[in-house]
């Protein structure tokens, strides 16, 4: 991850290149590169930081070449540095690369018993000497590249270049977006739409399992079986602001729609389905720590607070073992009670909040086992942590986290599944159980998605209240705080989450006509507890719009709006359900007219206290 950009063409390529990464900015990147042909040769700058580093290390330089591949990394396998930045070069091969490659540790050691030498920690570099290995057997350039990835497990979006053909310039696509752009005798390659905006709006949206060669000839390209396909150009007429938001009028509806995808890349290679367990490479607890494990203490602040509250939920139902969800600023100040059994888990989005680094650096103090949940890369809190786990959600550049947090309950799954199995409370097909409804989430999720339209009705229908209160039950719960926070912090409206039980000891008092009430009633163990608040709000007069699952069809005569739910097990739905509160709160802020991305008096990071 996390930005490809490609030319050929007549133009001065450098300056393509890097003018096409500079509008791929807004993704998110700790290092960039470029490869570009100079007199014959494939000629490499790469710098970690910002692109203004790599500017100044290629300075005056001038390069003859009218092919080249750039590349803007966020770091998923590597620490952020020169050597791990793209591109990557293997004898005659050069390569850009998002996504991740699932079995590079395999490929890497075939590669290493048959003479390779690798230079960087990226999984992207087996690419590049997987392909040339086939180059050097006499395979020409697309033969080389296909048989190359039919070995290759995992997801990948690639510019490759070959040394010694400067009218070659091969693209492909498996699980991550790639684009080529058709210009005048001149074609492009990106991840996304913007770079290549400013010469042409002709493009082709290349499909999973096709390979591109693009030459000065023109564009062609081919499916799975190496057959050559017909592809319709598409035109985008987006100006360069709609283009970075992926045509959406916000980036935080972008990034709601981009959730089944985060999540996806979230588990990807982090499953053994058949040892029913998952695999966390950023975790390696001593045996003693399981062992004497004694309590777990889950430390977040705002959303990330929610999630971790949710994660205690799974892991006493996993693991059995005693779990405290804590508010990094309440933790940090009052001498909390942990110890040298006990394991610290620090949740944050930036990994840079500094009441949550605070909490992190009192439990080191105190003797804990640290693990960090975050999904910036070489942020402070991973670094400081014992233990990591990256949540791949990529950049999310609105400020109200959206999935971030749905990334951070698959973490805090994941973690309670390898714990449980760890510890021999959760067996092994019990573990099988929770993997299969964990694989058909991202689907269930782009099914949620499909009830926009329907919640955008809603949010229209209740566009004046003043106040929304939202109830939930057992892990639902925590989706009720997360709904209202959504709606607060981005319309402005005041709302207010609450378990559905307590609502008699308060809340009820609040409740009229005028006021609407979002209802968790997934079927679950309280499900005909639930029911009980509804008619208690229904008695009431308060207008109520409740969440259910599909089957239950009786709830339409109890309640004013209802949206349905796929059913998976109670442990993953509250993933589904933070789908529509997601939305209902873009769509009340939209229809308001307030700032959706950068609400007010509110900061993606809070850095200080």
């Amino acid at each position: 991850m996390c930005g490809i950009v490609g030319y050929i063409g007549h133009r001065e390529t450098a300056k393509v290149l890097i003018e096409g990464l500079k509008r791929l900015e807004y993704r998110g990147y700790d290092s960039a590169g470029i490869a570009i042909f100079h007199q014959g040769k494939v000629e490499i700058r790469r710098k970690e930081g910002k692109l203004s580093k790599l500017e100044e290390l290629i300075g005056g330089e001038t390069f003859d070449g009218k092919v080249g591949i750039g590349h803007t990394r966020w770091a998923t396998h590597g620490r952020p540095s020169d050597e791990n930045a793209h591109p990557h070069k293997a004898g005659r091969v050069a390569v850009v690369h998002n996504g991740i490659i699932e079995n590079y540790l395999s490929l890497k050691e075939i590669l290493k018993s048959k003479g390779h030498v690798f230079t960087s920690e990226t999984d992207t570099e087996i690419i590049s000497h997987l392909i040339d290995e086939f180059a050097q057997e006499g395979y020409s350039p697309l033969e080389a590249v296909r048989i190359a990835l039919d070995q290759i497990k995992g997801s990948y979006a690639l510019g490759i270049l070959f040394e010694g053909d400067e009218e070659c310039l091969i693209a492909a696509r498996k699980e991550s977006p790639l684009v080529i752009g058709l210009g005048d005798k001149e074609y492009f390659i990106a991840s996304d739409v913007p770079p290549v905006l400013p010469y042409t709006r002709d493009f082709i949206f290349m499909d999973d399992g096709e390979v591109a060669l693009l030459s000065s000839k023109g564009v062609k390209v081919f499916n799975t079986k190496g057959e050559e396909v017909s592809k319709e150009p598409k035109r985008v007429n987006w100006n360069s602001l709609m283009a970075e938001k992926g045509g959406y009028k916000h980036f935080m509806l972008k990034e709601i729609f981009e959730q089944p995808r985060a999540v996806i890349d979230t588990i990807r290679g982090r499953l053994s389905k058949e040892k029913g367990d998952a695999v966390l490479e950023g975790v390696r607890f001593a045996p003693t720590v399981l062992e004497n494990m004694r309590r777990i203490n889950l430390i977040a602040c705002g959303t990330s607070y929610h999630a971790a509250l949710v994660g205690k939920f799974l892991i006493e139902a996993f693991c059995r073992i005693p779990v405290d969800a804590d508010i990094g600023s309440e933790f940090r100040y009052r001498n909390p009670i942990i110890g040298k059994n006990d394991l610290f888990v620090a949740i944050s989005q930036s990994g840079e909040t500094a009441d949550t680094l605070a909490a992190l650096r009192e439990a080191r103090r105190k003797g804990a086992t640290t693990l960090a949940i975050c999904n910036v890369v070489e942020s402070s809190l991973a670094r400081e942590a014992d233990h990591v786990i990256y949540t791949h959600a990529g950049p999310e550049i609105g400020v109200a986290s959206t999935k971030t947090f749905s990334t951070q309950l698959v973490i805090l799954f994941l973690l309670a599944l390898r714990m449980g199995r760890a510890l021999g409370v959760l067996s092994c097909e019990g573990g099988k159980t929770l993997i299969e409804e964990l694989v058909r989430i991202p689907h269930l999720m782009e099914e949620m998605l499909k009830t926009s339209s329907q919640v955008a009705k809603i949010a229209r229908k209740y566009l004046q209240a003043r106040d929304f209160l939202y109830l939930g039950r057992g892990i639902n719960y925590p989706i009720a705080l997360e709904g209202a926070l959504k709606l607060k912090e981005i319309s402005y409206v005041h709302a207010e989450g609450y378990p559905a039980g307590e609502m008699k000891h308060g809340p009820i008092a609040l409740i009229d006509r005028e006021m609407p009430v979002v209802v968790l009633a997934t079927q679950n163990d309280v499900y005909e507890k639930v029911i009980s608040n509804i008619e208690e709000v229904k008695a009431r007069e308060g207008k109520i719009i409740a969440l259910a699952s599909t089957s239950d069809r009786e709830i339409v005569q109890k309640v004013d709006d209802v949206i349905f739910i796929p059913e998976t097990l109670p442990s993953l739905t509250p993933i589904l359900l933070t789908i529509p509160l997601q939305l209902l709160a873009y769509y009340t802020a939209d229809f308001k007219g307030t700032d959706v991305d950068q609400p007010r008096n509110l900061a993606k990071s809070v850095t200080v206290e």
